[in-house]
């Protein structure tokens, strides 16, 4: 059993967050650090969300407090963003649930691109992987908690250039930069491979519908050791699935979101800096 923990941190210690997120902000987009009163700005507008699929805008990106699992157990979530500086943005989430424990219950996540639909003409995407579009992403995070968690990455590419709500992917790649309490991706696993430098698990799993028949295909990523930073180009990922056979050239990279998979327990995820570019 879990028990409740209230995880919202006291306006003394958000603040003292947001003001060195903006700090480690400027760091990622490349400008001069945010001066207290900037900071405090900041801290003032921020808004938290915990109804279910509660939207908070950010610029180019959105906050999705998506429990898209909620029906397969009982708890709550909740999403806040910290701050925003160029195109770097700090947010947060903290949550409680319970449940069986390789059922996920949400994925709240930064979204940017495509989500079953398109909430910004800004985002730069979609791309095709024969294009060669760099897509570099850079997340500095920290998360704890007392249940089943992963935090990462989920990219949806499509065959078509502009898929709109009706459209189904045709393959997820997610890339897992720290797992908790158990959690681990559908399939079974295929390879380990160095991407960006770094040592991955890589697995393939399937995604069907109630009927049994297939949806769409699912490359998972998992960081060997696990990490809090990261900064890489997302195109390493679908480039290596590429030489592998495993992605068409011609398919389309929509969206690219940034979040935490819960299956049970209570936890917090900080987000301190993070930002994707296109181009």
């Amino acid at each position: 059993m879990h028990t409740t923990r209230h995880l919202r941190p006291p306006a003394s210690l958000r603040v003292g967050i947001a003001t060195a997120a903006l700090a480690l902000a400027a760091g990622l987009s490349g400008g001069a650090g945010a001066a207290p009163a900037e900071a405090a700005s900041a801290v003032n507008a921020m808004d938290r969300r915990c109804e279910a699929f509660a939207e908070i805008p950010m610029g180019r990106y959105w906050i999705n407090n998506n429990l898209w699992g909620q029906d397969a157990g009982s708890g709550t979530q909740c999403v806040e963003d910290l701050y925003r500086n160029g195109e770097a943005i700090g947010w947060r989430t903290d949550w409680d649930w319970t449940g069986g424990p390789y059922q996920v219950k949400s994925y709240a996540s930064a979204v940017l691109g495509w989500h079953w639909g398109w909430k910004s003409d800004r985002t730069g995407l979609p791309v095709r992987l024969s294009w060669g579009t760099p897509v570099p992403s850079a997340w500095d995070y920290d998360v704890s908690t007392d249940g089943t968690a992963a935090v990462n990455y989920d990219l949806w590419l499509h065959d078509t250039a502009d898929p709109g709500w009706e459209d189904d992917p045709a393959d997820e790649v997610m890339i897992w930069l720290s797992a908790h309490g158990g959690a681990g991706p559908i399939g079974g696993r295929v390879a380990t491979v160095d991407v960006a430098g770094q040592s991955w698990d890589l697995y393939r799993g399937e995604i069907l519908d109630d009927a049994g028949n297939h949806m769409w295909w699912v490359h998972s990523f998992v960081h060997t050791e696990g990490t809090t930073s990261f900064d890489a180009d997302l195109t390493d990922f679908t480039g290596a699935l590429v030489r592998r056979g495993d992605l068409r050239e011609g398919q389309y990279l929509s969206s690219v979101q940034a979040g935490v998979e819960v299956f049970r327990g209570s936890g917090e995820l900080t987000t301190r800096a993070y930002r994707t570019t296109v181009g």
